[in-house]
């Protein structure tokens, strides 16, 4: 009111008259207003701020610099102009109704607001990126839980605004949105499903950014690389990314290889199909030629001698082959493969590793190689199931044993000429 009369009687004494001088002096006082406020504004801004960058630039820890580098002191610096101005603007409009001046403070508030929410918001994003990068957190669903407060944060700004421009307590409008709970909880179901669905996730440890899943449902089958309130993204290998829900990933059932990179090795289980035809009994020539393998010298004579031993003891008669007990090609041949994958440095022995016979086909006699290999990465794991089965198939003529392989049109060809 001071300010008004000074500015009124200068007016008047610079020879404008009086009537003239009312009418201009709240418009003076505003525009002074308006310059204090953007004065301090770009004190802020091009002082402030760059001497805060420098002494940022200074120190060693680096979530100040993320700080800095996300804008959030720039969208606080945003809030010094209209809180100057809320504060002075009755100063200048004293002489004016109350609802005129009780709406540009309303204007002013609702601007304050939305510059605090933006502020918060950027914290927010600076304290996410400076914890998405610690080792110990970089596994977890930290995008979701960013996504929800800022759902939350926004939801309840959004409901401050409002009340500010009906000018009624923010309680009030709570109070009324609680009988319209079904239908916000309709609006917001796939971001409150989601939240509960991360924490579920989160809490179960049954997923983490680089997991590698697998839910054929979905055509999902890769790595993944983002999980948000959301939406789960999974990389799959042909590089295609596909998007799931998360509740999706709580209510169905999905594959997580992380358990085999975590053990000890990745598990090959594959078999081969021996002709049932070249299954036969070992002549001593036969096991002559086996001694002479390493891996099989004291398998065959450690055999051979509890063999002699239990056919003497029970008066065999060796002159026919049904009696007692004898050694077999096949036999022979899966007590070496045994031998083979336990010399190999690439198989963890401390896993099941074994060599068995499955239930006989029409398409021969399948013998599974079951054994962990110690290298988890997809392209070595190939390379040493691919180097175990090119010895397998290249061995089994040296036991006198053949490979089941349906007929070609090549062997056709070669009986009828």
């Amino acid at each position: 009111m001071d300010i008004l009369k000074n500015i009124d009687e200068l007016l008047i004494s610079w020879g404008i008259a009086p009537s003239l001088a009312d009418m201009l002096d709240q418009f003076i006082a505003f525009a002074l207003v308006l310059i204090v406020a953007f004065l301090a504004d770009a004190i802020c801004r091009n002082i402030l701020l760059k001497v805060v960058a420098h002494l940022i630039r200074k120190t060693k820890a680096t979530w100040d610099d993320i700080v800095f580098d996300r804008k959030v002191l720039i969208h606080l610096s945003r809030m010094v102009a209209p809180v100057i101005i809320y504060i002075f603007i009755p100063v200048a409009f004293a002489e004016t109704s109350s609802s005129t001046l009780g709406f540009i403070q309303r204007v002013c508030l609702i601007y304050i607001l939305i510059t605090f929410l933006s502020f918060i918001n950027s914290f927010l994003k600076a304290v996410y990126t400076v914890y998405s990068e610690k080792e110990q957190l970089r596994d977890r669903p930290l995008k979701g839980m960013l996504q929800t407060v800022q759902v939350i944060l926004w939801f309840v700004g959004a409901i401050i605004v409002v009340s500010i421009l009906i000018d009624k307590s923010p309680l009030s409008l709570l109070a009324g949105l609680g009988a319209s709970a079904a239908i916000l909880m309709l609006v917001f179901k796939d971001s409150i499903m989601g939240f509960v669905s991360g924490v579920q996730l989160s809490a179960n440890d049954m997923l983490k950014v680089g997991d590698w899943i697998a839910m054929p449902k979905y055509g999902a089958d890769g790595t993944v690389i983002e999980v948000t309130l959301n939406t789960v993204k999974v990389r799959n290998w042909d590089n295609t990314i596909t998007t799931i829900p998360p509740y999706l990933l709580v209510s169905d059932s999905f594959q997580n290889w992380r358990g085999m990179r975590e053990s000890g090795g990745r598990r090959v289980k594959r078999s081969i199909n021996i002709d049932m035809n070249s299954v036969k009994f070992c002549t001593p020539e036969m096991l002559d030629k086996y001694r002479k393998i390493r891996l099989l010298k004291d398998y065959v004579e450690h055999t051979e001698a509890v063999i002699e031993e239990y056919n003497k003891e029970h008066h065999i008669d060796n002159s026919i082959l049904v009696n007692g007990r004898r050694q077999t090609n096949l036999g022979v041949f899966r007590a070496y493969l045994t031998a083979y994958l336990k010399s190999l440095p690439d198989v963890n022995q401390e896993l099941v590793c074994m060599v068995r016979q499955l239930q006989p086909t029409d398409h021969g006699i399948p013998m599974e190689l079951y054994f962990f290999c110690a290298i988890k990465d997809w392209i070595p794991y190939e390379g040493v199931q691919a180097d175990v089965f090119d010895h397998v198939l290249a061995i089994i003529p040296e036991f006198d044993l053949q490979v089941f392989q349906s007929p070609s049109g090549r062997d056709f060809q070669r009986v009828l000429s």
